[in-house]
């Protein structure tokens, strides 16, 4: 057998074991998300009230990681090291995107891809099905995030959430920006402390500040959906939270702007401008969209053919997300806008027929999308190789959480109930439930994880996944009872 037959067996050998994991890898996450439907079912059907099925989710996913992580142990990935010597580098903008690897004795020429920088070279070696299980985050951002985010939007009470827009947006921008940086300031306190957490700046503490401030609004949706809540409340709880993952999430992308730079006072101006501004273009875009699905289907009889004006809402839509991502500006920002705009617009010219199938549609793949996430999250903990266990942080972070956010809740309730008579005044007890609901879940994950390059946005990884459990099955798990303690009708 000559070197090109050879090389040509081994190629076709490697597709085919990658595409073996890969089948068995989607196949395991089907079935997943299959018997977590089956729980689901179960629970309901027995009336079982203090779990919820995104708790089940990160359950089973934690299950199924430590069985990959201490059960199969497959072929290792082969790898090698090496310095090249004859390549100098400027700085780091300078690394090849590709690698072209020539070798003794062959004429061929390997192709290897830059992936990404490691400091430590035990994250080099893995097995490969438990390599395949972890996701490149971008699939979580571009891929299963905007349905969740849209769906917030689309399925969002219109009447009580504009009724409430003011109290809503003031928790949602004045609560997270002071949750971020209480959290960020309060864990900066707490690290310099410890030696052992001295490469965790300011700006990375308020980046976790950031992150963590982003409430889970289809969890929040899934748990007091079926609680027959005031609706004025409803909104209340519901409408903070998701436009509150928007006001996270920009805040991300400022404290990532200064992240490697000496911070200076006067940035702070600039960062502000900056938030306004994406902010702004972001909903401008996301009503942009709304605006053209909407005079499409008012104006085109496309409505005669309902699975057409289904696929056409469905890619116009998704196009938002993408378009505001393409210009930096925030497309879960846009998508958010976008499903507000159309449920309040374009969801009135669609067919009976669209209407429906966009309902039910969005709902379905925002469902599997926000399970998926979270098994997800579940697995991670034991098949992510960057995770930072550092229980100095981790600990109290947990607290400086809470202390968020009741700084959020309770200040601007106060401020907001002197603006409002006495029938529409938030009450202690309703406060106490909006504290109560503040769970932290998909965007805060997928956020944290987009990068993972450095030991202190690993340990902000740790630390949020760390959260995002504890907040979902204990929190969740106990609001339908924290519900009737309070007396809320």
């Amino acid at each position: 057998m000559n070197q090109e037959q050879i090389i040509r067996e081994q190629e076709a050998q490697r597709k085919a074991r990658e595409h073996i994991v890969d089948s068995l890898d989607f196949f395991l996450f089907l079935s997943l998300l299959t018997l977590v439907i089956l729980t689901i079912w179960f629970l309901k059907h027995k009336k079982f009230k203090y779990i919820h099925e995104t708790g089940l989710a990160i359950f089973y996913g934690a299950i199924f990681g430590a069985v990959i992580h201490y059960g199969f142990k497959n072929s290792q990935i082969r790898s090698i090291s090496f310095t090249p010597t004859n390549l100098t580098l400027k700085n780091l903008n300078d690394l090849p995107e590709y690698v072209f690897m020539g070798l003794p004795n062959t004429t061929h020429t390997f192709v290897y891809k830059y992936k990404e920088p490691t400091s430590d070279d035990s994250n080099l070696i893995s097995d490969d099905f438990e390599e395949k299980v972890t996701f490149n985050p971008e699939t979580f951002f571009n891929v299963l995030l905007p349905p969740i985010i849209f769906q917030a939007g689309y399925s969002m009470k219109r009447k009580h959430f504009f009724k409430n827009f003011g109290a809503i947006l003031m928790f949602a921008m004045a609560g997270t920006t002071i949750s971020a940086f209480l959290i960020g300031g309060l864990m900066y306190w707490v690290v310099t402390w410890q030696n052992s957490l001295k490469y965790m700046t300011f700006l990375d503490c308020l980046l976790f500040g950031s992150v963590i401030s982003a409430t889970d609004p289809v969890t929040t949706l899934a748990i007091f959906s079926d609680q027959n809540l005031d609706l004025s409340l409803y909104s209340l709880i519901f409408g903070e939270s998701v436009l509150n993952d928007a006001v996270s999430l920009i805040l991300v992308q400022q404290v990532e702007k200064f992240s490697g730079h000496s911070f200076q006072f006067g940035q702070i101006f600039s960062a502000i401008g900056s938030f306004f501004g994406i902010f702004i273009g972001s909903v401008l875009i996301g009503s942009l969209v709304g605006c053209v699905n909407a005079v499409l289907t008012k104006f085109t009889k496309i409505k005669q053919h309902s699975g057409l004006e289904t696929a056409l809402f469905m890619l116009i839509s998704y196009s938002a997300f993408y378009a505001s991502e393409a210009i930096e500006f925030s497309g879960i920002v846009t998508m958010l806008i976008a499903g507000i705009f159309q449920a309040h617009y374009t969801y009135n010219n669609l067919s009976k027929e669209s209407q429906d199938q966009t309902r039910q549609i969005f709902h379905l793949i925002s469902f599997l999308s926000e399970n998926f996430i979270f098994i997800y999250i579940g697995i991670s903990m034991f098949t992510f190789r960057k995770h930072q266990w550092e229980a100095g942080f981790i600990l109290p972070s947990l607290i400086v959480v809470l202390i968020g956010r009741a700084a959020n809740i309770y200040p601007l309730s106060f401020l907001i109930n002197l603006t409002r008579s006495n029938s529409k005044k938030i009450k202690f007890k309703n406060q106490n439930l909006m504290f109560f609901s503040g769970l932290r879940g998909a965007l805060a994950f997928g956020l944290a994880i987009r990068n993972t390059s450095t030991s202190s946005r690993q340990l902000i990884l740790t630390a949020t996944s760390v959260i995002v459990i504890i907040t979902v099955v204990l929190f969740g798990g106990m609001t339908k009872k924290v519900i009737e303690l309070l007396d809320i009708e």
